[in-house]
């Protein structure tokens, strides 16, 4: 699996559009500014989402976009399906006659990638928009319970540097807080 572009930022959209929607549509231009994507692309992401039955327009004065369903219905599968994303990483698997070999590590290599499929379309399925808007909303409440004390340990103001050009000690800790993944997997 190979998540391009069109996959990440439709992502990113979707989570903009949902957090920002209220019920109320919202433009693709205000989105485009947001999250810094080109209009031209989200007007073309937006068709296939539309397509998709994710997202509905609305036209008009006061027109932009809206969820089709509520956040908890719609998972990060549905968006990546909609945009035509290739989230199988055994699709090309069994190759060609001249590609395939009758020896126990192509079957191997094979139900390996096919298991991870399933581990991968599994994920995807199970993480809902809402998933993410939520744990959005305990980042930030955590990054502002925490901001005071981190200025304060660090003696810096939020976002700033050290004298050294290091991030500071905020900074660290909102990327540690960030890369606490959605559904996390257990080993």
């Amino acid at each position: 699996m190979r998540l391009t572009s069109k996959g990440r930022y439709a992502v990113r959209a979707m989570l903009d559009l949902t957090t920002h929607s209220n019920g109320n549509p919202v433009r693709l231009q205000e989105i485009s500014t947001r999250q810094n994507i080109s209009l031209h692309y989200l007007e073309q992401l937006f068709r296939k989402l539309r397509n998709g039955q994710v997202v509905k327009s609305v036209r008009g004065p006061g027109g932009g976009y809206v969820l089709a369903r509520q956040m908890d219905q719609i998972t990060i599968k549905d968006v990546l399906d909609c945009v035509g994303e290739n989230i199988n990483p055994a699709k090309d698997i069994i190759g060609t006659e001249a590609e395939q070999a009758n020896t126990v590590e192509f079957e191997l290599s094979k139900n390996y990638f096919q298991n991870l499929g399933v581990i991968m379309r599994e994920y995807l399925t199970t993480t809902s928009l809402g998933d993410l808007i939520r744990k959005s909303r305990e980042t930030a409440q955590a990054m502002q319970a925490s901001s005071p004390a981190m200025a304060n340990e660090s003696g810096q103001s939020t976002g700033e540097t050290s004298s050294a050009g290091q991030p500071s000690a905020e900074k660290s800790g909102i990327e540690s807080l960030i890369r606490n993944p959605i559904g996390e997997v257990n080993q």
